[in-house]
């Protein structure tokens, strides 16, 4: 998890207002990791870089547009990447609200999962507003079928430990240890052959079931049947 900032606590770290920040993202003297699903801008531990140099060449007398032409030409601590993980330039980050309301899920629910490690937050600022990267809406749908599948929360756990270390190796496979890499594959190649056996086996249930409630149905309608003509014969008897 990494350490991110609203516009207001960068302002506060920085000494800078957060007007005349925003007047820098307008001119794209630098730019946010991202933004919410709300078009919220959130900054990292970088940004705070960025906004230094900004300052310092302010100070020394350089115009805004002298600094556009500097960064061009030299850049500026690069804020796309945290922590040697790279974000996408449109990465949408998502509340715990929008998330919950992608999924279906309650925050108390989100919470839950957080406190038992199952998910966690991608970026969190000081004041503990956290933020989850796209990918969790379809994490928290799977959780959901592992749930579905008989899966307790703690076997849970343990999933989505090797579904993010997957995503880790898919996004900064070059930044990770080749041995650790290699490991963490074997182990995830592993679950996901437990994951197809399970799989197999409500496959082969939900089979059963099918056949036999197509059996029943059609009884249920044959009974229907019966019970209407008892009910004709009991009326005209009356």
């Amino acid at each position: 998890m990494i350490n991110m900032f609203h516009l207001e606590e960068l302002a506060e770290k920085t000494g800078t207002p957060a007007k005349t920040i925003e007047l820098w993202l307008k001119e794209e003297l630098f730019t946010p990791v991202g933004k919410t699903a709300d078009s919220i801008p959130v900054f990292s531990e970088e940004s705070l870089q960025s906004v230094a140099k900004i300052n310092s060449l302010l100070e020394l007398g350089y115009k805004h547009t002298e600094i556009k032409k500097i960064i061009k030409k030299v850049g500026l601590p690069e804020s796309k990447k945290i922590d040697n993980r790279q974000f996408s330039d449109k990465e949408n980050f998502l509340t715990v609200g929008n998330l919950a309301e992608k999924t279906n899920l309650s925050p108390r629910t989100l919470k839950h999962w957080e406190e038992k490690g199952i998910i966690e937050p991608d970026l969190r600022s000081n004041g503990g507003f956290r933020l989850y990267r796209n990918y969790y809406i379809l994490f928290c749908n799977l959780i959901k079928d592992l749930q579905l599948f008989g899966y307790t929360l703690d076997q849970i756990k343990i999933i989505s430990d090797y579904f993010r270390d997957f995503i880790d190796m898919r996004d900064n496979l070059e930044s990770l240890d080749a041995d650790e890499v290699e490991n963490n594959l074997v182990i995830l190649d592993d679950e996901i052959l437990q994951l197809y056996e399970k799989m197999d086996l409500l496959k082969n249930g939900i089979k059963r079931w099918e056949d036999l409630l197509k059996k029943q149905k059609k009884q249920i309608l044959l009974i229907k049947e019966k019970n209407k003509k008892r009910l004709k014969k009991e009326t005209k008897n009356d």
